[in-house]
């Protein structure tokens, strides 16, 4: 059934695990079918049965086999349809924003991929992460236990403040809530803010699970158009008038999707607009740690006053440890505590202690000023070869993540996104960021953007942009 090498420097384990695998791939083990027993194949390939007790464990963890009381393993029996194919289903598929979030996470039909929204791994430091599991396994033996506090880990609380102190916004304790990375912290500030059918005013484009959370909320979603300064001080006015909302949720700086940020002026704007119409900010500031430029928030301009704010650690330590936070008025955080126990007790304290130990280990600065010095460049570099491949750029922010940018004469980009994905390349089509209709433009991840096959189908693009191909 198996060839195995004892000799062979690789386990017997993973050499069980990986022929078991090789035998379903290859359909010689059929879903479905019983395969032999521990012993039974203990003694067929010679090995102890204690080799195959982990062999097989690990295949159910895997999700290779089932395990069944009494009657022993079997392979999985997936029906068929469950998993498409790439290949015969790319054009029928529709690029909304759950089926875009789902492909960046579980697909592998892409080897080229600006769409992604992250700092890539490899520009993280995983040898801070890799220390601390380190430092924190020696030090926590106690942590398999317990729930932790419902406001998070008390010195990485502690840390915020002093992180927050130097962005001039000065906070207490029992002003910071711990949540799990930014996404959760909006999905617990939309339930604080929002009852069904009030109005919430949001960056348009921007971003778009935000959207689709506050949407879920069942609030009235009302875009505000954006300039290469930040949002149209007119139109935001003009909006806030008619439609009374209860909060605008923005992101001022290196914003997702166009990469632009507010002005000095459009920030103050925004504030006098805020008090005069009686509406809250939510201010997402995920990208703080990656700006070169030290511009002040809406939260230290406005001390917490009308600003609620959070950000997370996912673009400057990890996106996989998941903790952000929220900043606000000690009420709006005790209640918004209340929010987070009722819909799950508490955040993961054991991630909130690794990013302690990272931020205490003292090499974060350094690290981060090498972040936004290659990002910088990349940048700069993403920016003139879109250019040269015919690209018109909506903002150049010098610093972060994202490009926006369009190919001329086309007014939808989702069929070039298309065309991408059959050539290996992921895209973020436009629209995936908008309240409402189509988007000629696409956002690029400057980080994960230097394929010269990249410019190659966007030069192709937009030679010819009404057959994009």
């Amino acid at each position: 059934m198996l060839t195995l090498e004892p000799r062979n420097q690789v386990p017997l384990v993973t050499q069980i695990v990986e022929g078991l695998k090789r035998l379903i791939a290859e359909r010689r083990l059929r879903p479905g079918s019983k395969i032999p027993s521990i012993r039974q194949l203990a003694e067929q390939e010679g090995v102890s049965v204690s080799t195959v007790v982990e062999a097989y464990d690990r295949l159910v963890a895997e999700g290779y086999l089932v395990a069944r009381q009494n009657s022993g393993f079997f392979v999985r029996a997936t029906p068929r349809g469950l998993y498409r194919e790439e290949s015969q289903s790319l054009r029928n598929i529709r690029f909304d924003p759950l089926w875009f979030v789902r492909q960046i996470w579980e697909s592998s039909s892409a080897d080229i991929t600006p769409g992604y929204g992250w700092v890539p791994d490899a520009w993280l430091d995983g040898d801070a992460i890799r220390r601390a599991l380190r430092n924190l396994s020696n030090k926590a033996p106690h942590l398999a236990t317990g729930y932790g506090s419902p406001k998070g880990f008390v010195p990485l609380r502690m840390k915020v403040c002093d992180l927050l102190a130097e962005r001039e916004i000065p906070v207490a304790q029992d002003q910071v809530l711990l949540t799990t990375g930014a996404s959760h912290a909006i999905e617990l500030v939309s339930q604080y803010l929002l009852r069904p059918g009030d109005v919430a005013l949001v960056d348009e484009p921007g971003y778009s699970v935000m959207i689709s959370n506050l949407r879920a909320r069942g609030a009235q979603v009302v875009g505000v158009p954006w300039t290469a300064g930040g949002p149209d001080l007119q139109a935001l006015e003009d909006l806030a008038r008619t439609h009374k909302p209860r909060a605008f949720f923005t992101n001022p700086r290196l914003h997702n999707p166009t990469g632009a940020s507010y002005s000095s002026g459009t920030a103050h704007r925004v504030l006098q607009l805020a008090d005069r119409h009686d509406f809250f900010i939510v201010e997402d500031d995920v990208c703080a740690e990656l700006d070169i430029e030290k511009r002040p928030s809406l939260a230290c301009l406005d001390q917490l006053n009308r600003v609620i704010y959070l950000t997370s650690f996912s673009k400057s330590v990890s996106p996989r440890l998941r903790v952000g936070y929220i900043a606000a008025h000690p009420d709006a955080i005790e209640d918004i505590t209340q929010i987070k126990m009722t819909t799950g007790l508490t955040s993961p304290e054991t991630t909130e202690r690794l990013v302690y130990e990272i931020l205490n280990e003292g090499r974060q600065r350094k690290h981060l000023k090498g972040l936004q010095e290659r990002l910088a460049s990349a940048q700069e570099a993403t920016v003139r070869q879109l250019e040269d491949a015919g690209l018109e750029v909506f903002a150049e922010s010098g610093s972060g993540l994202f490009v926006w940018a369009r190919v001329p004469g086309i007014e939808d980009s989702s069929q070039i996104c298309y065309d991408a994905l059959e050539s290996g390349i992921l895209l973020a089509p436009g629209h995936l960021f908008m309240t409402q209709g189509s988007s000629p433009w696409i956002r690029f991840n400057s980080a994960f953007s230097d394929p010269p096959e990249l410019y190659r189908f966007l030069a192709s693009v937009a030679a010819s942009p009404e057959s994009p191909r």
